[in-house]
């Protein structure tokens, strides 16, 4: 066996199978023949993944794995570590697609001649496509996406056959955003995330532009997030080489726009300082200490004050004005404290003074890491020479325009199209109609106080209470209606009966047995669907609320559409709660969020109503339930229920439809009755409504 070999968990196998991992270690035990470890530790072995796929074609029980499973088990167990392995699959990719037939001639040998083979190969398409090598500054001109060589290739070549055989289903891009995106959800803490929804606000508000800069880039969500341009050029820079390395193939495959990447810190050593953009984006890091305060002391970039070393943000937003033409824009990524700590007025008020800072943005809790805190969306503009400053500051908070958390998708289509509405309008006449609670002008003379306080929360007038005295009124009506609906639908007292003795021995049957019968079909969410479909999501299920999600975008969708339909019943797969529900024909047509799972009954043999309500029973929900850690997640097909006829079922389903139409009116009538409370709350603390 080739050393440094690619391998494979228990929990990886159970993967590729297609099983549990019980299965796994029952293979172990009955199966002499099943590989031996050659890693990890005794509780936690790891297996070589070759042997393993080998034992399993042997099995007959790696036929039906998808491909992509495979792809990725090979990704992540890289003995190089998956980061080298996506470098790899991104240049193989960049020649599958640009050079094809070369692709075939150096892979149709063997792995150690393909090796040797391939980096010739892979030298005719880099460097056409990423130019000249880039200059970092402090040293030798390198190229952020260096040609690997036959020694690092060969482990690699089991891994890049099967990158190659995916991408001819699914194409070159969409492979690749696969492979990153399952890598950064399986390592969220390594990486510095921009979430698609505020990376396309951000790029929506920096507006077209041919040279677009991101000097911190990551892995490059905002570039990625720039509407394509003819003779587009986009630059990123990163003070890790494997991120810039990614950011470079992950555009290269995602448009044709020259692509220019450098690993250097920014800061420090920039690698684009001839650089002048037309705009600049940029997720900055926060509250860095070691930014470079002491060497950079007498750095140019600082026109509008030197940062003082707990504002390495201030640091970070003179560099991108530094980068950009005259009146080309900067959109950052900032945390709250960046607009009101008192270390930091001078510069802000530098950036008024002058014109350079035009806009703030509180985004929704939520919306990008940290999650815990609302972080700021900073417009800036670079003053033409002679140009007369603005006058006034637009402030913008969007708290209530999301009605849940900001990690929901579904969040930011209001919050985009209200921010870049008002934003659009305040830079073509420089003014925007005051909008309490959302937006305000503020005259720069009025923030230019000793605090210099930015925040939009502070500035802004509170909105209307509640919508104002009569809508209030109507809330209260709506609320009266909503209470007696509720005591019409409450159930009946319950009467005291006799326990029957075989109540509990009854017949029962589970879902993976009615699976098997045909009696319903199982089908798992993916959130995939055709632009302007909705999608049911997991907090509409447990809200009660209608398909509010957004489809994942089209060069994202790899996975199967899945579409309600009357009658199927939609249950959660993780948190271990109870809860079903029956699609009606106002939720029919949408398309099944990740994290759900659809049940299809045949209904010549399964009452929907009566499948709903066993399968929301906190017993049933607690033995189908398996736990990982803190998590639990549900097996859908150990979920039991009584063998009953179907005109047995039909009385139970009634029954379980009067229980969901009480649950709802309750649902409203809390809803209301909280809008109500806030509403009267409000009123009676700003002076709108009378103690009366």
């Amino acid at each position: 066996m080739r050393e440094n070999t690619t391998e494979v968990t228990a929990a990886g196998i159970a993967r590729l199978a297609g099983v549990g991992r019980a299965a796994v270690s029952n293979w172990r035990r009955r199966h002499p023949d099943f590989p031996r470890p050659v890693g990890g530790t005794e509780t936690s072995p790891s297996f070589a993944l070759a042997e393993i796929e080998e034992w399993l074609r042997t099995q007959g029980k790696l036929g039906e794995v998808p491909l992509k499973e495979r792809v990725w088990q090979h990704l992540a167990g890289h003995p190089a570590g998956p980061v080298t392995a996506l470098l790899h699959a991104g240049c193989v990719l960049l020649l599958v697609r640009d050079r094809h037939p070369d692709w075939l001639k150096v892979s149709a040998v063997s792995d150690e001649r393909t090796a040797q083979l391939l980096p010739d190969a892979l030298a005719q398409v880099l460097a056409p496509r990423f130019g000249s090598p880039a200059a970092t500054g402090a040293g030798p001109r390198q190229t952020a996406v260096p040609v690997p060589d036959a020694t690092r290739l060969l482990p690699s070549l089991p891994l890049l056959r099967g990158v190659a055989e995916l991408a001819a289903e699914l194409g070159a891009r969409q492979t690749y955003e696969f492979l990153i995106g399952r890598h950064i959800d399986a390592n969220p803490r390594q990486y510095t995330l921009t979430p698609a929804g505020p990376a396309g606000l951000m790029a929506a508000l920096a507006g077209p532009a041919s040279t677009v800069l991101d000097p911190a880039c990551g892995t490059g969500a905002l570039l990625r997030a720039v509407a394509p341009r003819p003779d587009q050029c986009l630059q990123g820079q990163d003070s890790a080489p494997e991120l810039a390395a990614l950011t470079a193939l992950r555009l290269a495959l995602h448009s044709d726009a020259t692509v220019r990447a450098a690993a250097a810190d920014t800061l420090r050593a920039d690698a684009f300082g001839e650089t002048r953009a037309d705009a600049v984006l940029c997720h900055p890091p926060f509250n860095e200490r070691n930014w470079g305060h002491d060497e950079l002391a007498y750095d140019p970039r600082w026109e509008y004050g030197f940062p003082a070393r707990t504002e390495s943000e201030l640091a970070w937003v003179q560099h991108a004005l530094a980068r950009l033409r005259d009146g080309g824009t900067a959109v950052l990524l900032m945390p709250p404290a960046a607009a009101s700590r008192r270390s930091g007025r001078r510069v802000r008020a530098d950036l008024l003074r002058r014109g350079a800072l035009r806009a703030v943005i509180a985004l929704p809790t939520g919306a990008a890491p940290p999650y815990n805190i609302p972080l700021h969306v900073w417009v800036l503009r670079r003053p033409a020479p002679g140009a007369q400053p603005p006058s006034a500051l637009l402030l913008v908070e969007t708290a209530g325009l999301c009605a849940g958390d900001g990690r929901d998708r579904q969040a930011w289509r209001p919050v985009q199209d209200a921010v870049t509405g008002l934003w659009r309008a305040f830079d073509r006449d420089g003014t925007v109609g005051e909008r309490p609670g959302l937006a305000r002008c503020v005259p720069v003379l009025e923030l230019l106080d000793d605090e210099v306080d930015l925040a939009p929360a502070r500035r802004l007038p509170p909105p209307a209470t509640g919508g104002g005295v009569r809508e209030l009124a109507a809330v209260r009506e709506r609320l009266g209606d909503a209470v007696r609906r509720t005591a019409d639908l409450m159930p009946p007292p319950a009467r005291a009966v006799e326990v029957v003795e075989d109540a509990a021995h009854r017949p029962v049957t589970t879902v993976g047995e009615l699976a098997r019968a045909g009696a319903l079909s199982l089908r798992t969410g993916t959130g995939c669907a055709p632009p302007g479909t909705p999608v049911l999501t997991e907090h509409d299920l447990l809200s009660g609320d209608a398909p509010s999600g957004l489809a994942d975008p089209p060069e994202d969708a790899t996975a199967e559409t899945v579409l309600t339909e009357p009658g199927d019943v939609v249950i959660p797969l993780a948190g271990g709660g109870t809860a079903a529900r029956v699609v009606d024909e106002a939720t029919a047509g949408a398309a099944l969020g990740r994290g759900l799972t659809l049940l299809r009954p045949d209904p010549a043999a399964l009452d929907p109503w009566f499948l709903a309500g066993f399968l929301r029973g906190t017993a049933n929900n607690r033995q189908a339930s398996s736990y990982a850690s803190t998590a639990a997640r549900l097996d859908v097909r150990r979920l039991r229920l009584p063998r009953l006829p179907l005109e047995g079922q039909r009385g139970y389903g009634e029954r379980f439809r009067a229980l969901a139409a009480f649950e709802d009116s309750l649902r409203l009538a809390g809803r209301l009755g909280a809008q109500l409370v806030r509403g009267l709350h409000d009123g009676l603390t700003d002076g709108t409504l009378p103690p009366q």
